[in-house]
Parts: structure tokens; C-alpha cells; sequence
């Protein structure tokens, strides 16, 4: 069983905002140190990152305009915790305690992750899809549930579309804040932590995506913790988990592009 989400989901274009500020950081700097919070809807976005760079305000709300809309933009930035930053001065350091796996992807993520961006490639609009056997609940906003039901009707699986008829998803009808959709972005790897909005020191991001990447080489399933200020995880420098997310993050498009759909 596995819902997904697609990038016009409310909290989806919150991480798509955090990642573009994070790609913006990684702009000015090779290896800044930030975390990005957004909360978005109804005409509003409020923003917190802790960065060691700046961010222009007008930098933000243009992101912002690009990706949302037209919204009032509250932005803050504060500089990070010190004692923190020293943590990773010297080299790239484990940046906050943590549990991770990784689990080879299953028939019913893949089979999700195909009908969402199916869905969105034909509609582009706010929806949201869960896959349970042979079980499918499909509710995709700007799209009559007519429409659907003569399109994904399928011999041998259950379809419930719309189950509350016909509607308008968006910014507009819900709010959205970062790192509230993991599972659909982790599918059945999803532990403590959020994938989005950070820079690639914080174990959140780069362990996650390593043991990912590590569990569908192997086939089997990844599990690692790890501690702040930790230099080795699973017996590789930190430093090399690093750059092998950075490689991950480089291929697909940046932040921004990783947080439209995650890890699968």
C-alpha cells in the first residue's frame, strides 16, 4: 500500500520552495549550510531557513511567484547555530542523529509513481493517488470524475476516483508545509527525518539517498543510524556519502527538481 502526491500538491510545492532556495544557497556556495521551512497557502507563504549564505528577498519571492503564484512572501533568515557550525568546519560531518533505511522499490510504488506522473503529464493540477493490490483511489483535482473513470478503467483492478466528487485542489483549498509528504516520497523506506528544504551535510538528505540508491543496487534492504558529528557510515568516509548525493542530486536537476517527486 502507497499513496503518492504530484508537484502541484500544496505540500509538494512547499518542498519544491525549499529546494529552490537550497539550489540558490549552492549558487553562491559549493557546500553551504542550510535548512529551509516553508508554509504556504491561501495567498500566503511564511519562510524560515537557517543559512550561511544570504538570500535576497527579492531572490525569494521570485522563486516563490515561479512556482506558486502570486503570494504575500514572509521571509526569514537566521544565521546557523555556532557550536553546529563548528561541528563541520574542518570536513563534511555527519549533521544530526538518525536512523535510515533503504528498501528496494515494490511493485505497487513503482506502479503509483507511474499513474501520478501519468495523471500530471495529461492535467497538471494539484492530485493524489494510492495504489493498495489491486485496490487504486485516484483524486485528481481540475478533472471530472466522468472523465477519469472512462480513462482508468481497468480489467482486474478496484478504481475509486473522486470519492468526493468533483473538486479544485491547490494553495487556494489547502496549505502546505515542507517534509509533510515522506511517504510519498520514500514509499516504504521512510524513517525519522525529512528528505527536503537541507543542504547535503545533513544526514537527512544524503544518507536517505544513499541507502536508496544502495538498497535497489543490492536488492535487499539497507538499514544504518548515525550520530551528530559522526565521519564514517557504513564503512564509508561521511565525506564519500556526501558526494555520492551530490552526484544523485546533479543528475536529476538539482534540490528543486528532487523535491517534485523524491526518490521514486
Amino acid at each position: 500500500m502507497i499513496e503518492k502526491v504530484n508537484p502541484s500538491h500544496p505540500d509538494k510545492i512547499a518542498d519544491r520552495i525549499a529546494g529552490a532556495l537550497v539550489d540558490m544557497a549552492y549558487m553562491k556556495d559549493k557546500d553551504p549550510k542550510i535548512a529551509v521551512e516553508v508554509l504556504i497557502g491561501h495567498g500566503k507563504a511564511h519562510i524560515i531557513a537557517e543559512s550561511s549564505v544570504a538570500l535576497r528577498p527579492d531572490e525569494v519571492q521570485r522563486a516563490v511567484a515561479r512556482i506558486a503564484g502570486a503570494c504575500a512572501v514572509d521571509f526569514a533568515r537566521y544565521e546557523q547555530d555556532s557550536a553546529l557550525a563548528k561541528n563541520q568546519s574542518r570536513e563534511p560531518r555527519c549533521g544530526d542523529n538518525g536512523i535510515f533505511k533503504g528498501i528496494p522499490l515494490t511493485d505497487e510504488e513503482q506502479r503509483a509513481s507511474w499513474l501520478a506522473r501519468a495523471l500530471y503529464d495529461e492535467y497538471g493540477a494539484d492530485g493524489k493517488y494510492i495504489v493498495d493490490g489491486d485496490k487504486i483511489v485516484v483524486c485528481q483535482s481540475h478533472a471530472t470524475t466522468n472523465e477519469l473513470r472512462e480513462k482508468l478503467t481497468q480489467k482486474g483492478s478496484r478504481i475509486i476516483i473522486n470519492p468526493l466528487g468533483d473538486w479544485l485542489g491547490g494553495l487556494n483549498v489547502d496549505t502546505g508545509a515542507t517534509n509533510r509528504k515522506l511517504g510519498s516520497d520514500m514509499g516504504h523506506s521512510v524513517t525519522g527525518g525529512g528528505l527536503h528544504g537541507k543542504d547535503l551535510t545533513k544526514a537527512d538528505v544524503s544518507v536517505n539517498i544513499y541507502a536508496f540508491l544502495k538498497a535497489q543496487e543490492t536488492g535487499k534492504p539497507v538499514e544504518l543510524s548515525c550520530a551528530i558529528g559522526d565521519t564514517t557510515i557504513d564503512g564509508k568516509p561521511y565525506a564519500e556519502i556526501v558526494e555520492i548525493a551530490r552526484r544523485y542530486i546533479n543528475d536529476i536537476g538539482g534540490f528543486e527538481k528532487f523535491a517534485e517527486w523524491g526518490l521514486f
